[in-house]
């Protein structure tokens, strides 16, 4: 009996229906997934208080900068395992996921070693209200321990996207998630163990997450394309450079705009422990948005990169224009949730009066920024889907250091507009990379690059 294959053909059929069907679970996966942080938060918010908050908050941009930066060069292993499955190239997409595996593990655990020895300097950087010091480092050094989780988890999560399959990470985030919220209540709630305990739930419930992904595919092998022999993940060379050529660019990318948030973090840590809490629920909450809506970029990237890779060039864009029109309904949807109800949803992570009270002015600020993320939906994943790297990153370099760094500081210092310039600031710097992103798509340039299925 034909054994059944985990990857999905998007090289045919209605792109309208396929990009909303595939788009589904990664928007529920992506609000999974910052559930695990948002627990956190609002557990610690109700059981530790604002000096909790605030440092779990903090931690957590600290931890999602490695995050991301994995999360780089396992978007340019998607992109090569999509190209490759709408080329054909069955043989060739086995090979690059072993290299993938094998890459992301030691990037892993390269960065949580940096983590543990520049512990210090990194809280000392990021200007830590004193308040919250403390908690800071014990939330800091549990999750950059358990990092390679976390990376392992989401490794696997972008060669199933590649593959065409959204339906499994959505199935491992979703026992990740439970896990986390049961032991949250338990460690943090029952127990009393504070941040520690908070910091414990997430690291393992990504932990069981990691480890359940692997089982899984493991058993069903033969249909993941993929046979888990030791030989199999040795690190091809060839592959290894494109991951490299790829990911490089993507992980800057990533990075460079979490260290730009954490930059803006420490100008409103200089404004006091409750505007600390105020912009950590504030952003915690615009990324539960956010990723909502990136399921549609996660959904339309692979999408596009098999149908570039089957020399399909009219669907692909096809896909983008799709992408666009969902992200836009979308945007409006949550723009009328955050003028109605803004109030209320910071309120479910704190009982602080004065972040209630601080946070119209986060509102105010941050409502510029969702017509950007909904250009940038259609947009980023037109780039990074026809594996144009180097564009991306020059865009995200444009957004997360000149003009959210450029910008905060602008606003918040130089006008002297204080907590509201430094938030206008962070949502004002998408246009960067959504807007010329746009101007390169409907220039038709990309037209004559050379599709990376050639060179695989």
């Amino acid at each position: 009996m034909k054994t059944k294959s985990l990857s999905k053909d998007f090289t045919k059929g209605n792109v309208a229906k396929q990009l909303l069907w595939f788009a589904l679970p990664f928007m529920a996966s992506n609000a999974l997934q910052v559930l695990y942080s948002t627990i956190d938060m609002i557990i610690v918010g109700k059981y530790v208080g604002t000096a909790g908050l605030s440092a779990v908050s903090q931690s957590s941009l600290i931890i999602n900068f490695a995050t991301m930066v994995c999360l780089g060069f396992s978007n340019g292993g998607q992109v090569l395992v999509a190209q490759a499955l709408g080329a054909g190239k069955r043989k060739e997409m086995s090979e690059i996921i072993g290299t993938l595996f094998s890459l992301i593990v030691i990037i892993a655990l390269v960065l949580s070693a940096g983590f543990l020895i520049g512990r210090k300097w990194i809280l000392q950087v990021m200007n830590i209200p004193k308040e919250s010091y403390v908690m800071a480092m014990e939330y800091l050094v549990i999750c950059g321990a358990g990092l390679i989780f976390t990376a392992g988890y989401n490794m696997i999560s972008a060669v199933l996207r590649g593959m065409g399959d959204s339906k499994r990470p959505f199935l491992f985030i979703g026992i990740a998630s439970v896990v986390n919220l049961v032991l949250d209540i338990l460690f943090t709630g029952i127990l009393k163990w504070g941040v520690v305990g908070a910091a414990l739930a997430t690291i393992i419930g990504q932990a069981v997450s990691f480890v359940f992904s692997l089982y899984y595919l493991y058993k069903n092998r033969e249909a993941f394309g993929f046979d888990f022999q030791k030989e199999s993940f040795r690190i091809k060379k060839k592959y290894a450079g494109m991951i490299a050529s790829l990911g490089t660019p993507m992980a800057i990318q990533s990075g460079c705009i979490n260290l730009s948030m954490m930059f803006v973090n420490s100008l409103v840590n200089n404004v006091g422990v409750v505007a600390s809490a105020t912009f950590g629920v504030g952003v915690r909450i615009d990324d539960i948005v956010n990723k909502i809506s990136q399921g549609i970029q996660y959904a339309a990237m692979p999408m596009i990169s098999q149908n570039i890779g089957a020399g399909h060039k009219k669907r692909a864009k096809e896909v983008v224009w799709y992408a666009w029109g969902y992200a836009a309904l979308l945007t409006v949807v949550f723009m009328v949730i955050y003028l109605c109800c803004g109030k209320l949803l910071f309120m479910l992570f704190s009982d602080d009066v004065l972040v209630h009270e601080m946070s119209g002015t986060f509102i105010r600020a941050i409502l510029w920024m969702f017509p950007a993320m909904a250009i940038m939906r259609g947009s980023n994943a037109f780039v990074q889907g026809i594996g144009n790297a180097k564009l991306s990153m020059v865009l995200s370099l444009l957004d997360g250091v000149v003009l959210r760094i450029g910008l905060s500081w602008l606003f918040g210092i130089m006008l002297d507009w204080g907590f509201y310039g430094f938030v206008l600031g962070y949502g004002l710097a998408p246009y960067g990379c959504g807007v010329p992103g746009l101007i390169y798509f409907l220039s038709g340039r990309w037209q004559k690059r050379r599709t990376l299925a050639e060179d695989i």
